[in-house]
């Protein structure tokens, strides 16, 4: 580093460039941005991840800087079709550590701003022992939600206590030696843990990931701490600085604009004619995709019940429905290949959210209040479904776990009918009620929002 350096403020943002992670991580350093206007962010993340999140659309602010550095990915690659490839092949790239290296002294002569913090995925465990080697800060976020982090810190106990052979057929099992976790089903557990390939690229990084984190300046989490006490407790006795400054949805939207978001297929005009709390909204993210088989039972449960319904569903997916369901249903339903929402799960007309359980989404139905019906698909999602249903009582999962015709009527009507269902739209209502609470002016995350910026910054706000 050259001597004309200057010592003004400049974080080094390294994401894990991978489904919403970037965009997460984005949004905090967004936020962070706009309360301290003259300190430098420099965002290293991939091509792909640069052109989706940098495009004039998403208003960045100008003090937080793209830069590229490789993905890993070489000349002419033809890919396999699994998920777990990319990720190999950029963490194979990111552990070479030079590329990177080269791309940090490139944004520092170009800002004439030493990096005086790294902020990072904690998925990016590597990212400690740059900060390490920089004589600065690490601050990684979990993009997810305290329990998920909890399961990965505690990764050796787990598999120490229940050990790693055998496990097929004790997926139903139920442990309760988990710090914070009262009970917990084995097979809701993150895969990685317990399940699957344990020596694959993923297993290991997140196994190094719950190791590293004790080494972090402070380790921040995408949740608030009233949503899990007990979890927040033990990973703040764990942790050098534990903060929780989620939802972190909250703070994009809150900074944006209402006429910032499109409905360009009419979603809200259409549930401003229906009946309060009496449509399924029905959305799985951009990446989950049902099985044909339970896109076709789903639909035959909507339409036998008569449920009022708008789904989001990709076009090419829609060829699954039963012959005829599209218009046997016109006057029932919507179904568009994209929806707001969170301006959707806000609309008074909206009863259920049938959903993958991600955090995002989950979330975003305690913010609304609306109870879920929950169909996980991989990851952290089947241990936000065990919390939905068995820890917060403000939703079900799916009979058996998947979409059949029959147990996704029993779900909705449950949910919708039922005085189950106003039990969980009183208990989610008192869930919302603490997350305002938490993001307002005086609350939790706010105040560790405040905290994490000082540790970022440097600062003494």
């Amino acid at each position: 580093m050259t001597s004309s350096m200057s010592n003004e403020r400049h974080v080094a943002v390294l994401p894990f460039p991978f489904t919403s992670h970037p965009g997460c991580l984005l949004g905090l350093v967004r936020h962070l941005a706009a309360k301290a206007p003259d300190v430098t962010f420099s965002f290293f993340s991939t091509p792909k991840s640069i052109e989706t999140l940098f495009s004039p659309a998403k208003r960045v602010p100008g003090n937080v800087k793209p830069y590229v550095v490789p993905d890993g990915v070489p000349k002419g690659h033809v890919f396999s079709g699994n998920p777990e490839e990319p990720v190999r092949l950029y963490l194979a790239a990111m552990e070479e550590g030079e590329s990177l290296k080269e791309v940090l002294k490139a944004a520092e002569a170009e800002t004439g701003r030493r990096i005086g913090c790294v902020m990072s995925d904690a998925f990016m465990w590597s990212a400690g022992g740059l900060a390490e080697e920089m004589g600065v800060p690490w601050v990684p976020l979990m993009t997810t939600d305290a329990r998920c982090l909890s399961a990965h810190f505690y990764t050796d106990l787990i598999r120490e206590t229940v050990g790693i052979h055998d496990i097929a057929g004790r997926e139903n099992e139920v442990v309760k030696f988990i710090p914070g976790f009262s009970e917990l089903r084995l097979g809701d557990l993150p895969k990685e843990i317990l399940f699957g390939n344990l020596e694959s690229p993923f297993a290991i990084m997140l196994q190094k990931m719950g190791q590293a984190l004790t080494k972090a300046t402070a380790v921040a989490v995408n949740s608030f701490e009233e949503l899990d006490p007990e979890i927040h407790q033990d990973l703040k006795s764990k942790f050098k600085m534990f903060l929780h400054v989620g939802p972190i949805n909250s703070l994009s939207s809150s900074s944006m604009p209402p006429s910032s978001y499109s409905d360009e297929y009419g979603c809200i005009p259409w549930l401003d004619s229906r009946k309060p709390t009496s449509v399924a909204y029905i959305g799985f993210g951009t990446i989950v995709t049902p099985p044909p088989v339970e896109i076709a039972a789903l639909a035959e449960a909507l339409e036998a019940t008569g449920t009022p319904f708008l789904w989001s569903l990709k076009v090419n997916l829609q060829e699954f429905f039963p012959k005829g369901f599209v218009e046997r249903t016109t006057k029932l339903g919507k179904i568009v290949s994209w929806a707001p929402q969170e301006q959707v799960l806000a609309h008074n007309s909206v009863g259920v959210h049938v959903t993958h359980c991600g955090s995002n989404s989950v979330f975003e139905s305690i913010m609304a209040g609306v109870p879920l019906i929950g169909r996980p698909f991989f990851a952290n999602q089947y241990l936000n479904a065990w919390m939905v249903e068995s820890v917060w009582k403000i939703g079900v999962r799916l009979e058996g776990g998947v979409f059949t015709k029959s147990g996704t009527m029993s779900a909705l009507e449950l949910v919708l009918s039922h005085e189950k269902g106003k039990e969980l739209r009183e208990q989610i209502g008192k869930f919302k009620e603490l997350v305002l609470k938490a993001v307002g002016p005086e609350g939790s995350s706010t105040r560790n929002i405040n905290t994490l910026l000082e540790v970022v910054t440097g600062y003494d706000l």
